[in-house]
């Protein structure tokens, strides 16, 4: 058994918006009391609160404060529970950070609700939740399995959407013939070991003109009038197509990737350091390596394929994929070269390709000996 979300756009009426948005607040509210809570107990007696601890005080607070009685209490308890949750990773590594007070401004709106009692529900053309209903939903895809939560997400557009997590059996797909191995980059968005060229698509490069003419426009307007308000809502949706396209390429192309190949072999990439890079930062941003590599593993462990990375200082570009022969001597320059020891004619990034998967399938091998 797998957890699958589907995530669906919802047209919520006046109502069902206005509870929306208080569930919103309300869990916003939890999160940032009991984060202060949590912070004051250790500063003044040096002691952390556990989450049962801080659970127990949930119905003394809904007395207290009326108005969390109008929203789902399911919410709330997981408002909580992701608090908890940050606490753990924080205290498992340092580098994910101290957990932060969730901005009304800034922060992304979103709630998660418990399925309880058939509180959660799909059907054709809308989905059923907590304290709110039906609302009119674009469920373009059928919802397999036994749901466990649901959560609701405002874009900075204004969209709202709702991601179904479900537990759900996933059938492996029959076992393909051939494997692959990928190297990735900026003139070619993919070079498989095939000898396949997948062109960079470069989205955000097709709208920069757009989004620069909106950004010009935006700093023109007073800061929070309402024609500030409309100009900023017309650049989030521009950022929104953005990244809608985007991911409907890297989840096409990964697809098609997995139910052709048996193994996938990718290189790791530092992406946070190449990040540094003042010229080349906004292109691998839009590129999305990193989105792309995740996709490729979830849908292999959802669909019983092999998943392979090689370390990141692999010099899968400078050695030969016929004899092995290292060309210490290669510059990002050169695209081409011929090995000095067997002759062979290489493309740079076809060749990196092949050698991703030849150090895969060894690693596959040493795992399995």
């Amino acid at each position: 058994m797998k957890n699958k979300a589907y995530k669906f756009r919802i047209y919520p009426n006046e109502e069902q918006m206005e509870l929306i948005e208080k569930t919103f607040g309300c869990t916003r509210f939890i999160y940032n009391y009991f984060l202060e809570q949590r912070i004051t107990a250790y500063k003044t007696k040096g002691r952390s609160i556990s989450y049962t601890e801080q659970q127990n005080q949930l119905p003394a607070l809904k007395k207290e404060y009326e108005w969390l009685k109008e929203v789902d209490s399911t919410s709330l308890q997981m408002s909580l529970r992701n608090l908890d949750r940050a606490f753990r990773n924080f205290f498992r590594d340092k580098h994910v950070g101290f957990p932060k007070f969730k901005s009304k401004k800034h922060s992304e709106p979103t709630y998660t609700a418990n399925f309880v009692n058939n509180n959660i529900g799909v059907k054709n053309g809308s989905v059923k939740l907590p304290k709110i209903g039906w609302i009119k939903a674009s469920v373009h895809r059928f919802v397999n399995g036994r749901i466990i939560k649901a959560t609701v997400s405002k874009s900075p557009a204004g969209k709202y959407y709702i991601s179904i997590c479900v537990e759900e059996d996933m059938e492996s797909l029959p076992e393909a013939d051939k494997n692959i191995g990928i190297d990735l980059g900026l003139k070619h968005f993919a070079v498989t070991s095939h000898g396949d060229k997948v062109e960079n698509p470069r989205t955000l490069e097709k709208y920069q003109r757009k989004i620069r003419r909106l950004q010009k426009d935006l700093a023109r307007k007073e800061k929070g009038s309402n024609n500030w308000k409309k100009k900023k809502h017309e650049l989030a949706k521009v950022h929104e197509k953005v990244a809608t396209i985007r991911k409907d390429f890297l989840h096409k192309l990964s697809t098609a990737i997995i139910r052709e190949n048996q193994t996938v072999t990718v290189e790791s990439l530092e992406v946070k350091n190449m990040l540094k890079n003042k010229n080349l930062a906004r292109s691998i941003s839009d590129v999305s390596w990193s989105m792309f590599v995740g996709f490729l593993e979830y849908k292999a462990d959802w669909y019983g394929r092999d998943f392979i990375k090689i370390d990141t200082w692999f010099p899968s570009s400078q050695l030969c994929n016929q004899c092995g022969y290292q060309n210490k001597n290669l510059t990002l320059k050169d695209r081409k070269w011929i090995c000095p020891e067997c002759n062979t004619d290489h493309d740079r990034d076809i060749n990196a390709s092949r050698n991703i998967l030849n150090a895969g399938l060894e690693m596959q091998l040493q795992d399995t000996a």
